[in-house]
């Protein structure tokens, strides 16, 4: 088994235009992606689907089967008030998650991945896990019941730290709770690889930042190649999604970093 690469619908968001000639949408991500860039699926960024109704989604599901590039991980990059503790919180990520559920349902996607805000405050870090757990935990079976796994990714506040996103994974309990880490997500190289490490044998997809590329060709982050040889080296072996948060041509770009990371896949 190897790894999949895999992008992200906010990596191509500056190329979109539904008024050019001809328009250009997220509809047409899906061939764009296989047929452009060589990537195998997508991770849907659930901030693009704004306004959609189920037709939508379906057209989009339909789009992604023909090209053989389908929706993988429907991702809410909005933290979700899990810890807050209070019943307005409560019911706003209810609503919000059952909605974000459907959606990656009908989109066809099998996993939906999250961001818990739990800042601890006035509580302490335990008492907060607990609250997020607590909260989480309550919406599994919907989640189950519609066949998806939920992906836990870090975020500020506690969860930033490994060791408590592990924890909050553990305290929800099951086999369809996971994590997404994310690499060059801002932190220090050693902080992603100790991140690496230790959500590895939790993680549903991983998410790895590329930004933009010199002229001969060295990306401008940490180095791609020695990022997929850590992910192999710690276990980890399905889906590794580019998201391109560069300023460049994103095409370029995400050409050049799908040649590097494929390249360093094969020498394996």
């Amino acid at each position: 088994m190897s790894l999949l690469l895999t992008l992200t619908t906010a990596s191509l968001q500056s190329m979109l235009d539904p008024k050019a000639d001809p328009p250009r949408t997220l509809l047409d991500v899906p061939d764009y992606v296989i047929n452009s860039l060589d990537l195998r699926g997508l991770n849907i960024n659930a901030s693009l689907l704004s306004g959609w109704g189920v037709d939508d989604l379906d057209r989009l599901r339909d789009r992604a089967d023909k090209a053989a590039c389908p929706c993988l991980v429907l991702f809410e990059e909005e933290p979700l008030p899990f810890g807050d503790g209070d019943p307005e919180s409560a019911a706003y990520c209810k609503d919000r998650v059952e909605r974000l559920a459907f959606a990656a349902h009908r989109l066809g996607c099998n996993a939906l991945a999250l961001r818990c805000r739990a800042d601890a405050g006035g509580v302490g870090e335990e008492e907060m896990i607990e609250r997020a757990a607590e909260a989480i935990r309550a919406l599994m079976s919907g989640i189950e019941h519609l066949e998806l796994n939920l992906l836990l990714a870090q975020s500020d506040g506690i969860t930033a730290d490994p060791d408590r996103l592990t924890e909050l994974i553990k305290k929800v309990g099951g086999f369809r709770i996971g994590a997404m880490p994310i690499f060059g997500s801002g932190a220090k190289e050693e902080d992603d690889l100790d991140r690496l490490r230790k959500l590895a044998p939790y993680a549903g997809a991983i998410h790895v930042c590329v930004e933009k590329f010199t002229a001969k060709g060295k990306h401008k982050g940490f180095d791609l190649a020695e990022a997929v040889s850590t992910i192999r080296r710690v276990g980890y072996m399905n889906t590794v999604t580019i998201d391109y948060v560069g300023t460049g041509d994103p095409s370029k770009d995400i050409l050049t970093a799908r040649d590097q990371m494929q390249a360093a896949i094969d020498a394996e």
